[in-house]
Formats: C-alpha cells, sequence, structure tokens
C-alpha cells in the first residue's frame, strides 16, 4: 500500500524533524479536550462492589488493542455514587504505573484513579489513535523513581496534531480498516503459536507415555486415568526414584544469629524447560542452615503453585550459580534412581501436568501443590537405551515446533511495528488518507 503526502507541510514543535499538513494544528491536549481522572470507592466496602453493574476499569483491563473487559469488577449504585461516570468514546491513559496504556471506552463506565478519561472535542476515534501514538511523550512526561506518575497538568500539556473535523473521521476510518486488517494476521499468528504449544506438549507425551513403537505390546499402567503404557516398562512412583527437598520460607528472623548472604531462586526464575537467571535475588540465611537448603546439579525443579500454567513447572539445575538456594514455592527434586533428564521430560508432559492439577489446591486462576503430593506422582520407567531415543527424538521434534513458534513470534513482531508507524504516521500527517477508501 503506498499513500501520497500532503502537498504543503509546515514545521512543528512535537519533534525535531517532524512537519505537520499546513492546514493542521497543533495544540497542548487541555485545549482540545475534557480530562476527568479516576476513583477507586472504598475497597473494605463490600456494597460497593458487586457481580455485575456498572463496569470499573483497571489498567489490567485493557488489552493491547484498546479494548477492556467488562467482566472484571463492577460497582453497585452505592459504589456509583462516589465514582466518575465516564461517557461512551472517550480515550483511557493509564497515568499511574504501566505509563501510556491506552484503551477506548465502547460505553459508559468508570475507572479506578491509575486510569485518566480524555472526552475529545471532535472525533473520538481520531483521538484515540493519536493517544496511542503519544505514548512515547507520555512516558516521558511522567515523574517517579519507583512508582511512574504523570499528573494531570503535565498530561494536559502534550501536543497533539488536529487536522480539521472532516479529516479526522476520514483518517479514523483509514486506521480502523487497516489495523483489523493487521490485528487479524496478528490473531492468525497467535493462534498458530497455541497449536503449536498444543502439539508440543502432545508430542512429549505422547513419547514419555507410549514410547516411539506403535507395534510395541502395551499393559494397564495401574493409574486409571494413565491407561495402558509400553509392556517392558517399569511403573514406580516418584517417592521411590527421588528425593523431594523444600526451599526456605522468606521473612524468617535471623537477629543475633550468624548469617550468610547467598543466592535465592524464586517462581519467576522456574520456567517451563529452562531457568531465567537474569534476575536473582538474594537473601541472609544463618550459615549452618546453606547446606539444607543448598541446590545440588542434577536437581530437577518444580513450581509449587501460582497461576495454573506454572503448577509444576520446572527445569534441571545444573549448577549455574554457587551456593544458590531455593524458596519455599520451588521444590528441588534430588534423583537417585532415574535420570534428570527424564523425570524433567515426564514433569513437563501432559499426564503429569493432569496428575499436579488433580492434586493441587485451586482458589480464583491460583493452585499449589504439597510436596507430599508431589512424591506419589507416577513415573513411567523406560529402560535406558529407549529413554536416549526418546530423548533425541523428542530434541528434534521440539526444536522444530520452537523454530517455527520463534517464526510466528518475530512476525507478530513485525506486524506489530507496523501497525505503530502506519498509526503514528497517520494522526501526524506523513501520509495523505484523503483520496482513500476501502477498496483502494
Amino acid at each position: 500500500m503506498s499513500l501520497p503526502r500532503y502537498p504543503d507541510y509546515k514545521p512543528c514543535q512535537m519533534g525535531l524533524m517532524l512537519k505537520v499538513p499546513s492546514h493542521w494544528q497543533v495544540k497542548p491536549l487541555k485545549r482540545i479536550s475534557e480530562i476527568q481522572t479516576g476513583l477507586t470507592p472504598p475497597s473494605e466496602v463490600e456494597e460497593n462492589y458487586s457481580d455485575d453493574g456498572f463496569p470499573w476499569i483497571r489498567p489490567e483491563d485493557i488489552n493491547e488493542s484498546g479494548i477492556f473487559t467488562t467482566g472484571s469488577k463492577f460497582l453497585s449504585p452505592q459504589g456509583l455514587k462516589i465514582a466518575r461516570i465516564i461517557k461512551r468514546g472517550a480515550s483511557l491513559i493509564c497515568c499511574i504505573g504501566t505509563i501510556g496504556k491506552v484503551g477506548i471506552t465502547n460505553c459508559d463506565i468508570t475507572t479506578n484513579q491509575q486510569i485518566t478519561a480524555v472526552n475529545f472535542f471532535g472525533c473520538s476515534r481520531f483521538f484515540y489513535y493519536a493517544t496511542v501514538a503519544a505514548r512515547k511523550d507520555f512516558e516521558q512526561a511522567a515523574t517517579g523513581n519507583v512508582l511512574k506518575i504523570l499528573n494531570t497538568q503535565k498530561l494536559g500539556e502534550i501536543s497533539y496534531c488536529v487536522p480539521p473535523l472532516d479529516e479526522q473521521g476520514l483518517i479514523a476510518a483509514f486506521l480502523d480498516h487497516e489495523t483489523a486488517k493487521i490485528d487479524a494476521l496478528i490473531a492468525e499468528q497467535e493462534k498458530l503459536i497455541a497449536l503449536l504449544a498444543e502439539k508440543r506438549q502432545a508430542t512429549i507425551s505422547h513419547a514419555v507415555t507410549r514410547g516411539l513403537n506403535p507395534d510395541v505390546p502395551m499393559k494397564d499402567s495401574g493409574v486409571a486415568w494413565l491407561g495402558e503404557v509400553p509392556a517392558h516398562w517399569g511403573v514406580t512412583r516418584l517417592k521411590f526414584v527421588a528425593n523431594v527437598q523444600t526451599g526456605i520460607a522468606k521473612g524468617k528472623d535471623t537477629a543475633g544469629k550468624e548469617t550468610v548472604t547467598v543466592p535465592y531462586l524464586r517462581v519467576a526464575n522456574v520456567q517451563d524447560g529452562y531457568l531465567a537467571l537474569d534476575d536473582v535475588t538474594t537473601i541472609d540465611i544463618e550459615r549452618d542452615q546453606l547446606c539444607r537448603y543448598r541446590l545440588s546439579p542434577g536437581d530437577v525443579l518444580m513450581n509449587e503453585g501460582g497461576d495454573f500454567d506454572k503448577l509444576g513447572r520446572g527445569a534441571i539445575w545444573q549448577g549455574e550459580i554457587v551456593d544458590c538456594i531455593h524458596q519455599n514455592h520451588v521444590f528441588a527434586v534430588r534423583p537417585y534412581a532415574i535420570q534428570p533428564a527424564w523425570l524433567n521430560r515426564i514433569t513437563s508432559s501432559q499426564y503429569a501436568q493432569f496428575y499436579f492439577m488433580g492434586r493441587s489446591k485451586q482458589s480464583t486462576n491460583l493452585a499449589s501443590i504439597s510436596s507430599t503430593n508431589i512424591m506419589e506422582l507416577p513415573v513411567l520407567m523406560p529402560p535406558e537405551g529407549e529413554q536416549q531415543a526418546i530423548h533425541s527424538f523428542l530434541d528434534a521434534e521440539i526444536n522444530r515446533v520452537d523454530m517455527l513458534r520463534t517464526e510466528s513470534e518475530r512476525a507478530i513482531n513485525l506486524l506489530k511495528e507496523r501497525r505503530s508507524a502506519l498509526i503514528a504516521a497517520a494522526v501526524t500527517g506523513q501520509i495523505d488518507v484523503r483520496g482513500w477508501t476501502p477498496n483502494n
């Protein structure tokens, strides 16, 4: 797609090299809109909230496309008396925390105090896109070291390009059309990534429960939900082939005791099949406790809980950090009659995940499993030679799937960059869409 530029431009102060169409204006936000901050009715008063009613939006309720989900929290008539109603069509800007996250209202709503609503005098869709393009300006105007805050005064001083009203509508229609096409391509890639994840998991699960020979004789595993397994495989429990070491709880009182500062693995460090060690914190523990909690090469790390997708998630510790210990939400499973690599394959399979979910304590979006239940995990034991063959097969298959996933992720990033660049060019007049129609 190739679109022309406007015939005449003039300098402006929005950027060092930016020029805008000669007939456009540049105005601060406070002169083209009404700015409205959000409020949070006291959360300790349960009567302020309800299971349905008037939507109360927070930054986490807004996705990357600017759409908010209304099923998160609602205000009761009592809570609504305290809040401020924001009219349909207003742009939403996160001004505390995740600065510049942007949404647009498609109905009347309320928001918490992290979100500022902007009611524009003009085409709301055009100014929504202009607000999306202004995110870097919001970030630069924010202050604070730990918690970033963009106050209303500084927000109101940020400059916007303002074309004539008829052009605002045309630019909005152009961007609605073009970004919808890009979003559809992104959705296709995201669907492919989800299918690849399913394929990856299914491939691992089939290999570690059925092996590679489709004609091998089968036997009942003795586990109702596991079904049949190759007849020559052993079936045991984790407690008979490994020990489970629990981790240290944070916040222990060490006053007056001899302590040592050591690296400390958290749930965030233990990903599915690998360790994220870029951000490893430290903890002070009693010196004589180091041996009790120290990780050893070959330990299979497993998460005790968290989000459903984190339950049982793990990787093999190879001794990457000297004298590293682990928190109580990470189990260190120490094999003595099974190879760590094989155990790690099992714990990442669907049958192990099914077991963990079935034995876990669950609440809304969270789950946790005890070390006692971990030790009862059924463990399949093929001969070591067959284990190696399965490892080789899975390494090749997973590498192929992961390469496809990486290609899809790269495509998504390029599409998002294209989307952002297109929006920025249109709302600052770098392309002339006045001759555009949906069919050209």
